[in-house]
């Protein structure tokens, strides 16, 4: 079901995840999604089973994936059409997609015992009002977990600035540059890394200048360099500006996930303050 305009500032994540529809996706053989959600949240199997959880940016259900199989009956947001994408994936599981914005979604509050949002919010247009829009959708006593690209670490210099150029580029041409460039930097990467004495420094210079992804899988390489640098929005926070936002909502317990910046909460059993202060 569709809440808002077919074609918005997300459309780049539509290409994307219908390009990509299951490289990500867990399987009988492969389970590093389900390690990156347990890392970068601390969420576990038992803060699954049972509930009923708001997967806030779902793409094509790569993490709603994860939180079905633990027992959950998700919903799934996206402001792009991927969320198509994770209805078809996830068709047989407690799964409904909705294409929705952040800013307005289409649901009562108290609705849900768990909310998570996985590297999306940074994608809006005003991160921090987009976290503040969520408390609200939490039962008393549910959980909020989010993780966000982080602002401590600027090997991100170089690609901010190539970024004013690549998200306005239609996805489907950029898509065609990196199925090239992706493959030749990694392989010189490698190459560099190989000549002795001078070869590290130099493939670290050449990465950091010209970053993408060196992810083992070639496709996950592609599809995360594209991720970078498509969108039109991107922003990176640190875990004390994060802090702030959680504790103007009134929510408790923090606890910080093992990868940078990714931060969780609960609401309280007695709300505390009407709504988040700004």
């Amino acid at each position: 079901m569709r809440f808002v305009d077919e074609h918005n500032y997300a459309d780049s994540f539509g290409y994307q995840w219908t390009r990509f529809q299951r490289t990500q996706l867990d399987h009988a053989k492969r389970n590093l999604s389900e390690v990156d959600f347990v890392r970068k949240t601390g969420l576990q199997p038992d803060d699954f089973k049972g509930k009923t959880v708001l997967d806030v940016g779902c793409g094509m259900g790569r993490f709603a994936e994860i939180a079905t199989r633990w027992g959950a009956r998700v919903v799934g947001i996206d402001l792009s059409a991927a969320a198509e994408v994770a209805a078809k994936n996830l068709s047989d599981r407690e799964f409904v997609a909705f294409q929705a914005d952040v800013f307005a979604l289409p649901f009562v509050p108290e609705s849900f015992d768990l909310i998570y949002s996985m590297g999306v919010l940074h994608h809006t247009p005003d991160c921090e009002k987009a976290f503040k829009v969520l408390p609200q959708y939490l039962k008393p006593g549910g959980m909020i977990a989010i993780w966000l690209y982080s602002a401590y670490n600027k090997w991100y210099r170089f690609s901010d600035q190539y970024r004013k150029i690549t998200h306005r580029m239609s996805p489907a041409v950029l898509h065609g540059f990196f199925r090239l460039a992706v493959p030749f930097f990694y392989w010189l990467n490698r190459g560099m890394r190989a000549v002795p004495v001078v070869g590290k420094p130099v493939a670290g210079l050449i990465q950091h200048v010209f970053p993408v992804n060196t992810h083992p899988d070639p496709e996950v390489r592609i599809l995360d360099t594209l991720d970078w640098y498509s969108p039109k929005y991107q922003s990176k926070h640190t875990y004390e500006q994060v802090f702030r936002w959680f504790e103007s909502c009134g929510l408790e317990g923090l606890n910080v996930g093992n990868v940078p910046v990714g931060v969780r909460a609960r609401k309280p059993l007695v709300e505390r303050t009407e709504g988040c202060r700004s």
